[in-house]
């Protein structure tokens, strides 16, 4: 059997007697840019999420990045973000001028450490962007609380835990503005790349919709910088079909996470945490093993895709060699780095999928545990 890390074909193949509609009118109508699925996207992904805006951008570093500026986050503040991460965390950061803080995270989580935050606030530090990595939201209570007793905003990086409940309230709903984004890969993909900024402040939402267009309120008059960050129409048309779906998509991704769970039992990974206070959306499922190399490889050989995230924390990536960390800087991250291992997952998995790739990890820690015992009997 050959089972691939993700199968966008046959989620689309299901959806074409309604996407090829949605975007035959986009055709029709030729609003190619902040068209009218745009705004209606924008309306049914605020209410999705329980905010009462949303604006539409071309990608999740873009809503990061925009949702920053909007803040007034610039050249001379600092920003904390986990070292955990895809670069794109910390590249808004960047981006908008700010230093981004780096911060090592949990080991059972996988997100930001909340009990280090703390001591990486300075007089500088005007925002943290907590993660939620993997689908798993964040501590955003003990989050929210150092950001009111220091007066900082907090942005959510929401992009991979679309429709995950914190404490009974979607996440993007919990900050002061959240981004998503539609990556195809992501629980809500679009057919390219996409992204939104969440809130419940007015003002973000006026100064994230006027950046986004080339800084203009009214045509023509370029009062903030003038970044050309819209969303395709094309896409919003995609994700409004989608979005009637997303409720269904992440049950079934949470059945597929439990039955792996159950089933890798008599291995020796280390499989997703889940918290009571959150729901995770399985975005990813992620393992834990020293021997992940081995491992990958050998599913590989039986036809099972893989991924890892990430290979390298923030901190190690060449991009981000100025900021003067070295190997074992942040330990938890480093360690992560070279244990995880991502294992397929997708709404359309079938259980007998999920039962070969959970056999082959088991028979993959079976093997090695038969070649130890027989390196002992030789010994």
């Amino acid at each position: 059997m050959k089972v691939p890390f993700i199968d966008l074909q046959t989620q689309h193949r299901a959806l074409e007697d309604e996407l090829n509609p949605a975007m035959q009118e986009v055709m029709k109508r030729a609003d190619f840019a902040l068209g009218h699925d745009v705004a209606c996207f924008e309306e049914e992904f605020a209410s999705f999420c329980g905010t009462r805006f949303a604006v539409g951008v071309d990608s999740g570093l873009s809503a990061l990045e925009l949702s920053l500026r909007a803040f007034g986050v610039g050249p001379g503040d600092e920003v904390i973000v986990p070292t955990h991460t895809f670069i794109a965390t910390a590249a808004a950061v960047t981006f908008a001028g700010a230093q981004p803080v780096l911060v090592d995270v949990d080991p059972i989580t996988y997100n930001i450490d909340v009990t280090k935050i703390e001591a990486a606030i300075t007089p500088h530090t005007r925002a943290i962007i907590p993660v939620h990595l993997y689908g798993l939201p964040a501590d955003m209570d003990t989050i929210l609380q150092l950001a009111d007793r220091y007066g900082l905003v907090v942005i959510e990086d929401a992009c991979q835990a679309h429709g995950a409940y914190y404490k009974g309230r979607r996440v993007g709903s919990l900050g002061h503005a959240s981004a998503f984004s539609f990556y195809p890969t992501k629980n809500l993909g679009a057919c390219g790349d996409a992204g939104i900024v969440v809130t419940n402040e007015p003002q973000v939402v006026e100064k994230v919709r006027a950046m986004r267009d080339c800084g203009q309120k009214v045509k023509y008059h370029h009062e903030l910088p003038p970044f050309n960050h819209r969303m395709d129409t094309l896409q919003a048309a995609i994700l409004r079909v989608k979005l009637g779906y997303l409720e269904g998509w992440l049950e079934a991704r949470q059945r597929i996470a439990a039955l792996y769970t159950e089933l890798l039992t008599e291995s020796n990974l280390v499989v997703p945490c889940e918290s009571p206070e959150a729901s995770h959306v399985y975005h990813l499922y992620v393992v834990r093993t020293p021997q992940r190399d081995g491992l990958q490889a050998y599913l590989r050989d039986q036809g099972v895709g893989t991924a890892i995230h990430y290979p390298y924390p923030i901190h190690l990536q060449p991009f981000y060699t100025h900021l003067g960390f070295e190997q074992g800087s942040f330990p938890v991250a480093e360690q992560l780095c070279n244990e995880i291992l991502s294992l397929p997952i997708f709404p359309e998995m079938t259980t007998g999928q999920v039962h070969y790739v959970a056999s082959q990890v088991v028979e993959f820690f079976l093997s090695m545990a038969m070649t130890e015992e027989a390196k002992t009997i030789s010994w």
